[in-house]
């Protein structure tokens, strides 16, 4: 009778009204934003720093030559860094208050797991931006310098050069979450590992197709860069299917 009230007890405290949830969802987006505001404050301190020694890092590796071609336009991609670099440094925030508003709908032992699947959402977003840096950008900037005859001077706009730099970063960043994305969607019952290997070879098409969308360049080398970690991401994500379907729910 006990465990029966206290069943009850919890369903109330997880139950809520559209308007409540309407609420929440405003309070979570508010927090969200601060941290992205406090994050950006901090980066436009920093923002020569962030630029000279790691946004430029891969022109001056390249011998890239690069041109301001507006009157403003270093002062408002110093703004622009410093506004998706404070979303960088705030995504373990915007996880946590992500994982935060659905956590209702979570049984009471589930989310005792958020701050580790924030976590881990966190580290898999920064391996994605290292690898971008570090595999992605290195072939298509290097692609870029090197293609075309010697009589034609490789120059390129800052504004694309940083667009190039700053996209693939984050499209990286949001891909490497495929796997956890899996675990939850497993978890709570809605994906099964026998439907990802069922149509696996369509997954395949859809992120080679993916790749060359998310691909900074058109040339062949750096769309397969992106394609090879998508489908062993893909790969990853069938087995962490299979994990979170085999541990029992309590």
């Amino acid at each position: 009778m006990e465990e029966e009230n206290n069943s009850k007890t919890e369903q109330n405290e997880v139950e809520m009204s559209f308007w409540e949830h309407l609420g929440e969802l405003r309070s979570r987006i508010i927090k969200a934003l601060a941290g992205v505001a406090i994050g950006t404050t901090a980066c436009l301190v920093l923002v020569d720093k962030i630029v000279e020694n790691i946004l430029l890092w891969p022109a001056k590796h390249y011998h890239m030559e690069l041109q301001n071609l507006k009157p403003f336009g270093q002062v408002m991609m110093y703004f622009e860094v410093a506004m998706i670099c404070g979303v960088i440094v705030s995504i373990p925030n915007i996880f946590y208050q992500f994982w935060r508003f659905i956590a209702p709908a979570l049984r009471k032992n589930e989310r005792g797991y958020i701050k580790t699947i924030v976590a881990y959402s966190s580290l898999s977003f920064i391996i994605g931006l290292l690898f971008a840096f570090y595999v992605m950008l290195p072939m298509t900037l290097n692609f870029a310098v090197q293609f075309g005859t010697s009589y034609i001077k490789n120059q390129f706009s800052i504004e694309e050069y940083m667009d190039i730099i700053l996209s693939v970063m984050l499209a990286c960043g949001v891909v490497f979450e495929l796997p956890l994305l899996s675990y939850f969607l497993s978890k709570i019952g809605i994906l099964k590992p026998s439907f990802m290997r069922k149509y696996r070879r369509h997954a395949a098409i859809v992120l080679a197709f993916a790749a060359a969308i998310l691909s900074p360049g058109t040339d062949p080398v750096s769309m397969i860069a992106l394609a090879i970690p998508l489908l062993l991401l893909y790969e990853v994500s069938i087995i962490v299917s299979m994990i979170a379907v085999k541990k029992p729910r309590e």
